[in-house]
């Protein structure tokens, strides 16, 4: 496992190598090419230097595929739907749009900034997949068997995660994070619990999170239970005919899930559970839902601000 950094920011996604006989598998690439060079040292350093020639991607966010032109021999695996993910996405030159053109003295902007603006997303280059599948992908990396099972639509549309059957691990991508409130893209929530569920049928030792520290198999129950509570919070504030963003900020000051941090991301995936629990089949507007949570966020810190 890599972990680039801590808990409390967006982009900094956890990777993985898989190495055995000469062989190798990557999973997920970081951000950007300056942090994907820094991964691929350390993978090379650890395989002996061996060429590092297949990716598994657990699913399409930029910051789990946005370094894949560092290897731009390699073969790319992923599920048939991530490619659905892909167009949904805001490709790098808008993100680069976005961080010139918005006010840093409003909330999007301000928000861009304190998340996304260390990082370099000019001459980024989006990979597709070169090689996709529907329901499991078994893969040999030298000795090691590996096991690629899709879970989406999740998280995104087309997530996968990773089992190693003998060394009893699960890399689970952005099926579960650590430490910090999720973003959730696709949903809906059950969905999001049912694919840890099948995670822990698998009887992992040690979960991989897509953000945050390693996990055990209690860490992903308690995941669970918060996923399945904000489940039904959702379904009953909706049925009271609140909007997401109230039921986001009734959430807050309740301080209904203490201990996690980002908390203006649930506005992220209630606004997604409130989409599936009104039937609303459009596709969905990411930086939409993202200028709702850095309104919450501005909020929140002009209420800290105050005050001290």
């Amino acid at each position: 496992m890599w972990r680039p950094g801590q808990d409390g920011v967006w982009g900094l996604a956890n990777c993985g190598l898989i190495t055995s006989q000469g062989e190798s598998l990557l999973i997920d690439t970081p951000y950007t090419p300056a942090l994907t060079d820094d991964f691929l040292e350390a993978a090379r350093a650890a395989t002996g230097h061996n060429a590092l020639t297949r990716v598994a991607i657990t699913h399409a966010n930029g910051d789990h595929t946005w370094g894949l032109q560092q290897l731009p021999d390699a073969e790319i695996i992923a599920t048939r739907a991530t490619l659905e993910h892909q167009c949904l996405e805001p490709t790098p030159p808008q993100l680069t749009a976005l961080g010139r053109s918005s006010d840093p003295d409003q909330p999007l902007g301000w928000y861009f900034r304190q998340h996304f603006g260390r990082f370099d997303f000019s001459d980024i280059r989006v990979l597709a997949p070169t090689t996709t599948f529907a329901g499991r992908l078994d893969v040999q990396v030298g000795a090691v068997p590996a096991v690629l099972l899709e879970v989406g639509p999740a998280h995104t549309v087309g997530d996968l995660i990773v089992h190693l059957p003998e060394q009893r691990v699960v890399f689970a991508g952005d099926i579960a994070f650590a430490g910090d409130h999720p973003p959730h893209w696709a949903g809906p929530l059950h969905r999001i619990s049912d694919a840890c569920a099948r995670i822990l049928a698998l009887d992992p030792e040690w979960i991989v999170p897509g953000h945050g520290p390693v996990m055990t198999p209690d860490d992903l129950r308690a995941y669970m239970a918060y996923l399945d509570d904000l489940a039904d919070q959702a379904a009953t504030m909706y049925a009271q005919g609140r909007t997401s963003s109230e039921a986001v900020r009734i959430l807050i000051k309740e301080g209904r899930y203490p201990g996690l941090g980002l908390p203006e991301r649930l506005a992220i995936t209630l606004g997604t559970e409130f989409r599936h629990l009104s039937e609303d089949s459009a596709d969905v507007d990411m930086v939409a839902l993202v200028n709702q949570a850095a309104h919450i966020a501005w909020d929140l810190a002009s209420a800290d601000s105050r005050s001290r």
